[in-house]
């Protein structure tokens, strides 16, 4: 497993870049996802846009304004964030890179080098709204196509879908909650996330976001359908790269001839959480006595367990590949993101069989009582749908 960019780097071409220790596996694989999402959500909205199922939007602008004072605040503000800990890492490297989580999240950093990077941001920024100030302003009417609003979908998606992860992930196990409070470990808020969380709040933020900007909302679903399997598919991968502890129960079972030992039951050496000792799943974390070793996170898991995370990746790509081959066979809006639902339900519901977590309410998991819900959405969908096909068509201007 490679918790970070610098260990793959190190172990695949031996060069030591310390700075990469910033760059965690799972986040990169996790950045990837919403690239693939807002790629393939651009191109579908543009599509619909063609077919005429999406409108475009209207929106008035003021060109020729100078810098308002809250854009050279903000500006400020991030600029002096990027000198404050940019400064300080450049000068202590090795401290800063020996725990990066703990010193992005701590209160070191380098005062000269916050105020002078924050100082030539607003200045920048200032210097080119100065280029293009006009004596009067002018407003005027611009068009807005659906494809240009991809970006800001997927920001949504971003901020609201890790809101959401973090909730879901506490009520899941509220001793989490507890220990955050009790210890105020501020680096705990970006660990311990529950992805069908971030799901379902990201997917009422965006909802309101197309309503909010004029988006024929079954349409725009339809049009996020593929991406959202094939960023769930990418964000697996992730979790496998780094061993986040996502994985199954322990596998013990005598492999069948056809099939790679890594791919039955693997011990994820080196993963991320250094996992020591029994656990629940039927496994235990012990040191590596052979093998690559890396300083940390040098455990591995006795006995192997399903690699949930390949699993899911592979499936998901699998089912990507389903939906984004049946968007232009199907003309009823809201039916594809339906089949999405049903898909993406019965392939979780079927992997909680064999993945190590909570009991939510008795002895089911949260995933598998939301997984669940979503097959029966889904195919409640579907029968709405096919008994009112003309609803899906309204626009929203």
């Amino acid at each position: 497993m490679y918790p970070t960019l610098y260990h793959a780097l190190l172990d695949l071409t031996g060069l030591d870049w310390p700075v990469l220790k910033f760059l965690n596996s799972f986040g990169f694989f996790v950045a990837l996802a919403f690239i693939a999402a807002f790629l393939t959500l651009a191109r579908e909205l543009k599509r619909k846009e063609h077919l005429g199922s999406i409108l475009p939007s209207t929106r008035k602008v003021v060109t020729g304004e100078g810098a308002k004072p809250g854009e050279l605040v903000m500006q400020g503000l991030v600029g002096f964030l990027l000198g404050w800990k940019g400064l300080y890492l450049l000068l202590h490297m090795a401290e800063a890179t020996a725990n990066p989580p703990a010193f992005l999240l701590s209160g070191k950093g380098n005062l000269i080098g916050g105020v002078a990077v924050g100082a030539v941001l607003a200045w920048l920024l200032w210097r080119e709204k100065e280029k293009h100030r006009l004596k009067e302003p002018v407003e005027k009417t611009v068009t807005i196509h659906p494809d240009q609003q991809a970006g800001n979908i997927t920001l949504t998606a971003a901020v609201w879908g890790f809101i959401g992860a973090k909730v879901f992930h506490w009520l899941e196990s509220p001793r989490d909650f507890l220990d955050l409070l009790a210890t105020g470990n501020v680096q705990d808020l970006v660990s311990g996330l529950t992805m069908y969380g971030g799901l379902i709040v990201a997917g009422i933020m965006v909802v309101r976001f197309f309503r909010k900007h004029g988006m024929a909302v079954l349409p725009s679903m339809d049009a996020a359908a593929p991406g959202l399997m094939l960023a769930y598919g990418i964000g697996r991968l992730g979790c496998q790269v780094a061993g986040d502890g996502d994985w199954g129960i322990a596998n013990t079972a005598p492999k069948p001839g056809w099939i790679p030992q890594w791919l039955w039951s693997y011990d994820y050496p080196n993963n991320v959480n250094a996992v020591l000792g029994p656990h629940r799943g039927g496994y235990s974390g012990v040191p590596i006595t052979d093998g690559t070793c890396f300083q940390g996170y040098c455990t591995h898991l006795v006995p192997g367990v399903f690699p949930t995370p390949l699993y899911e990746a592979i499936l998901c790509l699998l089912l990507f590949a389903a939906l984004w081959a049946l968007r232009k066979r199907i003309a009823t809006p809201g039916v594809l993101f339906a089949i999405y639902l049903i898909m993406n339900g019965v392939e979780r519901f079927l992997i909680e069989k064999i993945r190590v977590n909570e009991p939510f309410i008795g002895n089911w998991t949260q995933a598998e009582v939301i997984s669940l819900a979503l097959v029966l959405a889904g195919t409640g969908s579907l029968l709405w749908l096919r008994k009112h096909p003309s609803n899906g068509t309204e626009r929203t201007h």
